[in-house]
């Protein structure tokens, strides 16, 4: 039976070395769901897994997209797809692990078939974001589709950029196209959906010890790689947590430990926001709260022992 492990959770939770665990036991391959982790440039701010953690188990979509592009879930969603298949044709089990939600979300619920932006367009919404910021782009997309401004937070420069982008390639509201998707790749009853839901308090601060250890392993240089790159400061490799306010200490605008702190602080919000979306987004995936590996292995196993009957 074809069938497949999905593994979601917040930064920091453990992800990596349950994956390589579960993997050996069942004789997987490990298919990267991290929006940050499939970048060649972004090694160790990203927590890609290191040389030893791969060197037994096929890791797949890590490490692979130079810095200066755009990736997207779509193209995600066509490599995963491909490299999914090719897993089960050689009678491996496909486990998906990452903390991008919407990754495992276009897996089972298939993507909005919203039609590619053209880079003019692209251009000319990222001018307004860099001019006004989140509230130039909330008055531009109010006045096109003021029904989606009005769904979106105030602050939220990403969904109001992209929705101003569909509505100017398409001139439909990007909500027409959400209702519309493309099938799901993992069909109902075949996958297993697990989210590591660790204490918070544990969890952040296994943050704040990752992010000193990131800086002794060289999160600086490579911050300072990708700065000498001269980058647009809108693609997504430089929203990685923590990234902007490495960046920030190698212009000189703030201090070592200023930057540290609140790289840390920074981190600590994007787990909170993963712990929201695995509340709203997987309200039926098994949660798994302890942090032990060998624990969260035999409740993962014991799972999927279910689903494979």
């Amino acid at each position: 039976m074809q069938t497949a492990i999905l593994i979601h959770g917040p930064t920091a939770s453990g992800k990596t070395k349950l994956s390589v665990s579960l993997a050996q036991k069942f004789g997987g391959e490990i298919v990267n769901a991290d929006s940050m982790q499939v970048y060649t440039d972004l090694k160790v701010i990203s927590a890609r897994p290191s040389n030893a953690e791969m060197q037994d188990v096929p890791h797949h979509l890590f490490g692979h997209i130079p810095a200066a592009e755009r990736y997207s879930t779509g193209r995600w969603l066509e490599e995963a797809t491909a490299t999914i298949g090719d897993i089960w044709r050689r009678g491996k089990l496909p486990i998906i692990v990452g903390g991008t939600g919407l990754y495992h979300l276009a897996l089972i619920d298939g993507l909005s078939e919203i039609p590619p932006i053209p880079e003019h367009i692209r251009d000319e919404v990222r001018a307004i974001s860099k001019a006004g910021g989140a509230a130039a782009l909330r008055a531009s997309l109010t006045a096109f589709d003021a029904e989606t401004a009005a769904r979106l937070q105030p602050n939220d420069r990403q969904r109001h950029a992209r929705a101003l982008e569909v509505w100017m390639a398409t001139g439909k509201s990007i909500g027409a196209f959400q209702g519309h998707k493309t099938g799901a790749v993992l069909s109902p009853g075949k996958w297993l959906g697990i989210a590591l839901t660790p204490p918070r308090a544990k969890l952040y601060a296994q943050i704040d010890k990752r992010f000193e250890g990131m800086l002794m392993d060289g999160a600086t240089d490579e911050a300072r790689r990708l700065l000498q790159l001269d980058l647009p400061p809108d693609l997504p490799i430089l929203k990685a947590a923590g990234m902007p306010w490495l960046m920030s200490y190698l212009r000189g605008e703030t201090s070592p430990l200023i930057a540290a702190e609140n790289a840390k602080r920074d981190t600590r919000r994007y787990a909170k926001r993963q712990f929201t979306w695995i509340s709203r987004q997987f309200p039926f995936w098994a949660r798994v709260p302890v942090t032990a590996v060998e624990q969260r292995k035999r409740v993962i196993s014991a799972l999927f022992a279910e689903l494979d009957d």
